[in-house]
């Protein structure tokens, strides 16, 4: 009998060429297709549409079922809305309140896409789950996707080792242009769609705009922390982010302006003035909520603190309460509480952690 796989089947062009190298690879294919956001059952009135005029979530439900009736796989789909409410999003506005900068996605990978769609998956009698994310699981190892321009082990850093047995990447050793090759091979609908990019629940539309229906903007002082002068209006300190550069709005200055920091009492936004300013780089920072997915605790190795950041050399000193002090006496810029830190030995992915505080010289740094 063959094996059969469940696949999540995103209505994108990775899931539907995922399905394609399965059927290949002898499995028998379930697609099941998760909604997790109902931008009218959460109170959102004016949610987005696409150019046909539906929501974007419809669209991509309409485009996994076309692929799936052309490949004869047959298509489920299953509601968790209310989950990725508890779990994600919950989450997200939570970290937003606190002055941090969250990852959603990686969360959504955590709590839904490789736990509540597993045990889906499972009651539909899988021997396999698969996702079409670029990533690879060798001799027990996560390894990073061959295309390293669309590697996403680090969105998979806080999955944990049980939750990825017996988990299929069909697409992980292959380069994008290969797997839209093969999309428009099968002349699929999604052979030149667009990537997603950004968070799910807000897709196209201003990141500004969309956080004014959960959380209220309180306007307060933008501040050059060199000068301590007031030099602006911020409109909430959930828009802004470390290191941001656009959407400041303040004119009158010739050099570049970036955020630095925040203070939550205050509700002031710090900025500084050039590109070589010392108050982005810091030299360590704390991890909390560690996910390690390998039975040697590592001392050395590299790490991203953002999505697509070039590898960073970092010594790792293990504390007690599931805590890593993360050393790089380089200096790195824009490290941010809120955002994963993800650990690399090469091409194995480690695992990773939450950015809990962010130091010089072991001192914190008392703006962030």
């Amino acid at each position: 009998m063959k094996k059969k796989v469940v696949i999540g089947m995103s209505g994108g062009v990775d899931s539907s060429v995922a399905a394609i190298v399965l059927q290949k690879q002898g499995y028998e294919v379930i697609g099941l297709f998760m909604r997790n956001w109902d931008s009218l059952a959460d109170g959102e009135l004016n949610g987005p549409t696409t150019t046909s005029g539906i929501c974007p979530q419809e669209e991509d439900y309409n485009d996994a079922l076309a692929v799936c009736e052309k490949l004869n796989i047959p298509l489920y789909r299953k509601d968790f809305v209310k989950e990725y409410w508890d779990y994600v999003f919950t989450y997200f506005l939570e970290e937003l309140k606190n002055g941090r900068t969250p990852n959603p996605d990686i969360m959504c990978n955590k709590y839904i896409k490789f736990d509540m769609f597993r045990e889906e998956a499972i009651k539909m009698g899988a021997d396999y789950i698969a996702t079409g994310h670029y990533a690879r699981i060798e001799d027990n190892h996560l390894l990073r996707g061959v295309d390293s321009n669309k590697d996403q082990t680090y969105f998979l850093s806080q999955v944990s080792h049980e939750q990825l047995e017996n988990v299929l990447f069909p697409i992980g050793d292959m380069k994008k242009d290969e797997v839209r090759k093969i999309a428009e091979e099968y002349d699929l609908i999604t052979a030149h769609k667009k990537d997603s990019t950004g968070i799910c629940f807000i897709g196209e539309r201003n990141f500004k705009n969309f956080l004014k229906n959960y959380l209220p903007n309180q306007s307060g002082d933008v501040i050059n922390i060199e000068t301590n002068e007031v030099v602006g209006k911020h409109i909430g300190l959930m828009n802004y982010t470390i290191g941001q550069r656009k959407g400041l709005n303040i004119g009158g200055f010739k050099d570049k302006m970036f955020v630095v920091g925040k203070d939550l009492t205050k509700n002031v936004l710090y900025i500084c003035l050039g590109e070589d300013n010392d108050y982005l780089v810091s030299t360590s920072c704390l991890v909390n909520e560690i996910n390690y997915l390998e039975k040697e605790k590592r001392t050395k190795c590299t790490a991203k603190f953002r999505y697509r950041q070039e590898d960073v050399p970092v010594e790792l000193v293990w504390l007690p309460n599931n805590e890593v002090l993360v050393k790089y006496e380089q200096g790195v810029k824009s490290v941010t509480p809120g955002q994963a830190c993800v650990f690399y030995d090469k091409e194995i992915c480690l695992g990773g952690g939450i950015i809990k505080e962010v130091r010089k010289n072991d001192t914190k740094l008392w703006y962030l």
